[in-house]
């Protein structure tokens, strides 16, 4: 018997109607004959209300106790989707969190250690369909531990992995992967299909589809994904370890992706020596903060050295704040910040065989006038910044360039 499991987001599950139409689903999933396990997120717009709540409490709130005000949202759903069934003649119950999920890290941002499956077993075994929580575990403290903004994808990756199941299906507001986002391009394709790393590549540069922390532990446990919308019945894009025969021949270049959360900092005449970026990094790294875009320049003849990088736009002040309590160690001029700063990719596994798709990539911005204020690149992803205000025009002119743009008629 088929084992899944089925993941739906907060737009899914906004307001009891929407309820209902999951549980359809559900239910008809659960009568194909299938053993079905469901993840859900807390109803859209729900999260950012309790965590405006506790800001609201306490400027500097405790983190476990935020951890269990947010984690409220997803008990909700999970009780409501579980009645829903039940009143629809399916068998079904709800679980929370601590019972399944083991974490461990920092609250607020905890990681999956371990799945207690045996409850799941159990309740699947007895023609259950099991109703889960997202976003949430259990710390080694055994308090409750949420795994970060958009943390039920994890959830759902990790108790697939964890019980073994045959899929992970995750349904969402879109009905696929697109080259790009629609709402930019509006001749934006649908794939079909997107190998693993590509997808967990566009997920990292701004695609938010799915949360990054899911793609890589589903490419970890090749499990096999698929991404479908919640609203209707379409074929949705399955992420796969490696394109077949029948795909190879699709654009070397997978999408282009954006992301506004990006601010730049960039630290003046500081010691051209080693340790110096070890001593800018540390503290960064010790407050938890994410570095992403990295140019390191140094000054012809004058032992100094200009250090630009970016993190997360949220992050600035708290970065900032590190930095200056770290200044005397670290030395140099100036610090400057620019949070009006856009990061722009390029993702597809033909760039690991063809270094012109960046040279392409710098030609076509250039031809437009869009000035790059870093570069960086991986095995199958070339990033760029640019100005926040030509971030759209970016995505628009790098989509066309790349033979990216649907037919006229078959657009998104």
């Amino acid at each position: 018997m088929p084992r899944i499991v089925m993941k739906f987001g907060g737009t899914s599950m906004a307001g009891i109607e929407r309820i209902r139409s999951v549980a359809a689903r559900v239910k008809r999933e659960a009568e194909a004959g299938n053993e079905v396990l469901v993840v859900v997120s807390a109803m859209a717009g729900e999260t950012d209300r309790l965590v405006q709540l506790c800001k609201e409490a306490s400027a500097l709130a405790d983190p476990k106790e935020y951890d269990v005000v947010v984690a409220s949202g997803e008990q909700v759903t999970s009780g409501l989707l579980a009645m829903t069934l039940q009143n629809m003649g399916v068998k079904a119950r709800s679980f929370m969190g601590w019972q399944l999920v083991r974490a461990s890290g920092v609250h607020g941002n905890a990681r999956v250690e371990k799945i207690e499956g045996a409850l799941l077993d159990e309740a699947l075994k007895e023609g259950m369909v099991a109703v889960i929580p997202g976003f949430q575990g259990v710390s080694d403290d055994g308090r409750v531990a949420t795994l970060g903004r958009g943390g039920s994808d994890t959830s759902a990756v990790a108790i697939a992995a964890g019980i073994k199941a045959d899929r992970c299906d995750i349904y969402t507001d879109v009905d696929g992967v697109y080259t790009t986002d629609p709402r930019i391009v509006p001749r934006a394709r649908k794939l079909t299909k997107i190998t693993f790393e590509e997808m967990l590549e566009l997920a990292g540069v701004g695609a938010k589809v799915l949360q990054v922390r899911s793609v890589g532990l589903a490419m970890r446990e090749n499990l096999p994904l698929r991404v479908l919308t919640a609203f209707d019945d379409l074929p949705g894009t399955e992420i796969v370890p490696e394109l077949g025969e029948d795909d190879m021949e699709r654009n070397a270049i997978a999408g282009i992706a954006a992301d506004r959360n990006e601010a730049r900092i960039t630290l003046t005449r500081i010691p051209d020596q080693p340790g110096t970026v070890a001593a800018v990094m540390g503290p960064l790294a010790e407050a938890g903060i994410q570095v992403d875009m990295i140019v390191h320049a140094a000054t012809a003849g004058e032992g100094s050295s200009d250090l630009t990088f970016t993190v997360p736009r949220a992050s600035l002040s708290q970065a900032v704040s590190a930095l200056e309590k770290s200044r005397a160690t670290i030395g140099g001029g100036e610090l400057h910040t620019d949070d009006a700063v856009a990061k722009v990719s390029i993702v597809g596994v033909g760039i690991r065989s063809n270094p012109e798709l960046a040279a392409k990539m710098f030609a076509t911005l250039a031809e437009r006038g869009i000035n790059l204020l870093a570069v960086s690149a991986s095995e199958i992803k070339v990033s760029v910044l640019v100005a926040e205000d030509e971030m759209e025009l970016a995505v628009r002119v790098l989509h066309t360039a790349f033979g990216l743009d649907a037919p006229q008629g078959e657009a998104a």
